[in-house]
């Protein structure tokens, strides 16, 4: 064997028996723990999800309830909530901003559509604020023609509804975080 061959097998080697340490130190996120400590889906699923305060029957009151709707199926599944211990008060501001303008018709082609999400998780026993967070989501969306009104308001209801899961994505993976790491 030559000088290099060694040297190739000693580095697999050290690789090797570094995994074999490190292996012990790894623990899925949403495992069942065999000591009898709630996980962290039966932690999640304390959570409770107050309506989003906005006024009946706006644009804003859709958005929440899809927002509220799609984070409620990421920390339950098709369970429902357990008695809650927390409750996760959500507020949130949204903005559009054209992109392009036709030059024939100045209508605008193509917009962005923005959410800027704030959330507070409250400790219902103490009422205590025990996480805050801020998050965005900016989704673009094409309008075809010009004069095609349903058209225009169906690709601004997909860009909300996209934002909605985007948010929600980011808050539950945020919560996760916290009752894992509980920072």
């Amino acid at each position: 064997m030559s000088l290099a061959n060694i040297r190739i097998a000693a580095r697999l080697v050290a690789a090797a028996a570094l995994a074999a340490l490190t292996a012990g130190c790894f623990q899925p996120m949403y495992a069942e723990h065999a000591d009898g400590t709630p996980g962290l889906r039966d932690k999640l699923l304390t959570v409770d999800l107050p309506p989003v305060d906005k006024p009946n029957a706006s644009r804003d009151a859709r958005l929440g309830v899809e927002i509220r709707n799609a984070l409620a199926f990421k920390l339950y599944g098709t369970a429902t909530g357990a008695p809650p211990l927390y409750k996760l008060v959500l507020r949130f501001t949204t903005s559009r901003s054209s992109l392009m303008i036709s030059p024939t018709t100045a209508l605008p082609t193509s917009e962005t559509y923005g959410i800027d999400a704030q959330y507070n998780l409250i400790e219902l026993a103490t009422d205590k604020s025990v996480m805050t967070g801020t998050t965005f989501s900016r989704v673009s969306y094409d309008m075809p023609g010009s004069y095609q009104r349903f058209a225009r308001s169906r690709a601004l209801r997909d860009a909300e509804d996209r934002a909605a899961q985007e948010i929600a994505e980011k808050i539950q993976t945020r919560l996760a975080s916290f009752f894992v790491a509980g920072t």
